[in-house]
């Protein structure tokens, strides 16, 4: 049973990506809007970037619950995917099927936590901060975690203060925390933004002229 309920975690984090990728944020087409198979979940999820963007992480959908349709939508959403993923997983593992819900509720609770106190999300998520307060927002998938944001080449790191200690995301002793990094990102590299040297006017020196005596 723990196998099948770590591997629900490998396998819900996998899902995390995809789905926040292809159907919350939806595909890119040229000289159309994005399309996703999901319009109602983009459309809410664009709704969310634009209230964080403009209020530096916070949203307050979170704080009025289900009252604002956005926290409705989510919650939908995840109980739909947490019934119908662990519903098909159960024959085969009841381990996978219980990480299913598992990921679900603690999707919900990191993510609404994260944009109720952004200082906790600086320290305990920075890659979701990244992905919202970065200069590009098609980046960082992950919310819970950012496996699949370093096994697909998606981490973009903005600042050092906001790069996690290791690629799980787990809070460990910094001596394992450092080997297990390293040994990960010689295979996983995060990317780091790229700032460009702001260029420096040169300066124009007017040079003295002096008046010949006769």
């Amino acid at each position: 049973m723990l196998k099948g309920f770590i591997a629900g975690l490998a396998v819900a984090n996998a899902f995390e990506w995809f789905a926040h990728k292809y159907l919350l944020h939806g595909v890119h087409r040229k000289g159309k809007p994005r399309f996703s198979p999901t319009p109602k979940q983009m459309e809410s999820h664009w709704a969310h970037h634009r209230e964080v963007r403009k209020q530096g992480f916070s949203d307050d959908c979170y704080a009025e619950g289900l009252d604002n349709w956005r926290t409705r939508n989510e919650l939908i959403a995840l109980a739909a995917v947490a019934t119908v993923s662990s519903a098909a997983a159960y024959p085969f593992s009841k381990g996978m099927a219980l990480s299913f819900w598992y990921c679900a509720g603690n999707y919900y609770y990191v993510h609404r936590r994260s944009h109720l106190e952004p200082e906790w999300a600086k320290k305990r998520i920075p890659w979701h901060y990244d992905h919202h307060m970065n200069s590009n927002q098609d980046a960082n998938w992950g919310v819970t975690r950012p496996w699949f944001d370093y096994i697909m080449g998606t981490r973009v790191v903005s600042s050092a203060d906001l790069k996690e200690a290791n690629p799980l995301g787990l809070p460990l002793p910094e001596s394992i925390s450092k080997a297990l990094g390293n040994a990960i990102e010689s295979v996983f590299p995060a990317k780091w933004v790229e700032h460009k040297p702001k260029l420096v006017q040169p300066v124009v020196v007017e040079e003295e002229q002096t008046e010949s005596v006769a």
